[in-house]
């Protein structure tokens, strides 16, 4: 049940509060991006992001909210109590930086570095967590300067790893609904944000129902035998069968998987084996993503690939050990939620034609652990320049990535009116 859920789009009831919120988010432009630059000067990693979470931290406390900190190793809570009862809604920001060594021009660009499975690599936020930590922290001192017209409570979930944890360690979304972060008070209903470097800025994209796959991670050891290379066939050669079946898993998607049904992805991302140019290796690894937007999909996917890569495998006189994990669920917006806020999409933007339906992206997006347990709806932000053709532009999770601040603005519009609407719809 969606509590205070109702008939009359509350963006109509709250005109005159939305009037106001528009006016304060615009005040709140100047800080939102100093915010934001500063966190992207400096970066920090999944399950590290102790200055980030000091500096939000320290905001909301000054605005007067409950602040809980730790949780899910660095994520920060802020409790924001309305002038009234009534329900509780979640925003979230995800507050990680990934390991990509950035490459532009701009004067607050990451120089910062690491060591990440074994190589030295840039620290960067090619992604716009940066921005999602700084429009939520515009969101919380706009909602805290209306909290007295407010019926119920806001609560501000600044989340670590979403890009996720280093091998062994827990963390991100999943972690922080572990740990309750969805109770104590009890969260009616959730909304989040991501800005999109190839969406023109003034622009809010959704979709109702799977909007981003799930992510599952597959690793695949090849075990054969070892043998010089100049006398291959004492060998049982992985890196042959290895080759043959990563040929083998693009045919499960270009003649196994109905696409017409569902979008699906498998991608081989790592490859290793091997010491020296002349001994064929024992192992070989391939480690790779999978992409679905559906469960059903999802475990057909999972049983073609065990299927393929262990009887390619034997086919060579090789083995096959196929481990895989899931990631993230689908993103899965609520369809009775998002119909009933989609009027206030279309307040924040300013016109009905400034909120588009997105078709289903094969990104990923941990906010889904939150949406498995109470309704939720994840919106697009745009965030590039006016007049420029996306093909142009950087995508995210690359060293050129850029975004146009200007966007910023409208990402801290919906955000607060998504919460106020919400907080104020009647039955």
């Amino acid at each position: 049940m969606l509590t205070g859920l109702g008939t009359v789009p509350a963006s109509a009831q709250n005109s005159g509060l939305n009037a106001r919120i528009a006016k304060l988010a615009q005040q709140e432009e100047a800080k939102v991006i100093a915010w934001r630059r500063d966190f992207h000067e400096h970066p920090e990693l999944g399950n590290q992001e102790k200055r980030t979470a000091e500096i939000v931290a320290a905001h909301l406390k000054k605005l007067g909210l409950e602040v809980q900190t730790g949780v899910a190793r660095t994520g920060v809570v802020g409790i924001l109590k309305g002038g009234k009862p009534g329900p509780v809604v979640a925003l979230r920001a995800d507050m990680d930086a990934l390991p990509v060594t950035e490459n532009n021009e701009l004067t607050f660009r990451s120089k910062a570095t690491t060591t990440y499975n074994g190589q030295q690599v840039g620290v960067m936020h090619a992604c716009g967590h940066d921005s999602h930590v700084a429009m939520l922290m515009g969101a919380a001192e706009v909602l805290s300067q209306v909290k007295k017209d407010l019926p119920g409570t806001v609560k501000f979930i600044f989340q670590p790893a979403e890009e996720g944890s280093l091998p062994g360690e827990e963390g991100g979304a999943k972690l922080m609904v572990k740990e309750g972060v969805l109770d104590n008070p009890k969260v009616d209903a959730i909304f989040g944000v991501h800005v999109n470097a190839q969406t023109e800025v003034g622009t809010l994209k959704y979709r109702p129902t799977g909007t981003m796959a799930s992510s599952d991670v597959f690793t695949i050891k090849v075990k054969g035998k070892s043998a010089h290379g100049a006398y291959p066939w004492l060998s049982v050669d992985p890196v042959v069968a290895s080759a043959q079946i990563i040929m083998g898993l693009q045919t499960i998607i270009s003649r196994q998987t109905e696409l017409t049904e569902d979008a699906a992805v498998i991608t081989v991302g790592m490859v290793h084996g091997g010491v020296r140019n002349n001994i064929i290796p024992e192992q070989v690894e391939l480690t790779g993503t999978i992409r679905t937007l559906s469960k059903e999909m999802q475990q057909k996917i999972w049983a073609d690939i065990r299927r393929t890569a262990t009887n390619i495998a034997e086919s060579a006189g090789a083995t096959a050990e196929v481990d895989i994990v899931n990631y993230a669920p689908v993103t899965y917006n609520d369809p009775r939620l998002t119909e009933r806020m989609l009027p206030t999409l279309r307040t924040a933007a300013g016109a009905a034609d400034k909120v588009v339906l997105q078709k289903a992206v094969t990104g990923a997006e941990d906010f889904a652990y939150f949406q498995e347990k109470v309704p939720g709806v994840f919106v697009f932000v745009g965030a590039m320049s006016k007049g420029t053709d996306p093909a142009t532009t950087a995508p995210h999770h690359t060293p050129g990535f850029r975004l146009d601040e200007s966007g910023f603005t409208l990402g801290v519009k919906t955000l607060t009116m998504l919460a106020a609407d919400y907080l104020t719809m009647k039955k």
